[in-house]
């Protein structure tokens, strides 16, 4: 797949906002990981898991979140939660459908499409070296720790 040239406005740890590549982090390893929305608790709950653990993951790799919401939207939920990774704003979804998570999911009987909560760890080559689709929360954030072997 050739994702590093699709192009998505994000903000950075420093709360600027530019326009982000992957081919920009081309000789890094990068987690990227999308989720669904800002601010609903699974999604926060995950944004602070890597924040908190920042200073591991950092060490072997650079984080990114990705997720169809607006800039606006990412400001806010990187200010109210002092999130310090970069935050891509996917508005047309282009990102999350190259990498095949965006898909039909269901809430109360009403299907929808949207993100399918899932992570990729990108080799510094540009190629995926791990996935996790259909992610769960709890414990996510050690799982990819444990695959970076960061102790």
């Amino acid at each position: 797949m050739d994702f590093a040239k699709i192009k998505l406005s994000g903000i950075g740890a420093n709360g600027n906002e530019k326009e982000y590549s992957l081919a920009d982090f081309k000789g890094q390893r990068v987690v990227l990981y999308f989720y669904p929305k800002d601010n609903t608790s699974g999604c926060t709950q995950e944004a602070c898991d890597f924040r908190n653990n920042m200073n591991r993951v950092s060490a072997k790799a650079v984080v990114i979140g990705v997720s169809p919401d607006s800039i606006s939207s990412h400001k806010k939920f990187q200010q109210e939660h002092g999130l310090n990774f970069i935050l891509l704003a996917d508005t047309d979804h282009s990102m999350a459908e190259t990498f095949g998570v965006w898909g039909e999911k269901s809430m109360y009987g009403r299907k929808y499409m949207g993100i399918i909560r899932s992570t990729f760890v990108i080799a510094p080559d540009g190629k995926v070296e791990k996935e996790w689709r259909n992610v769960k929360v709890n414990g996510h954030v050690d799982e990819i720790l444990d695959f970076l072997a960061v102790p």
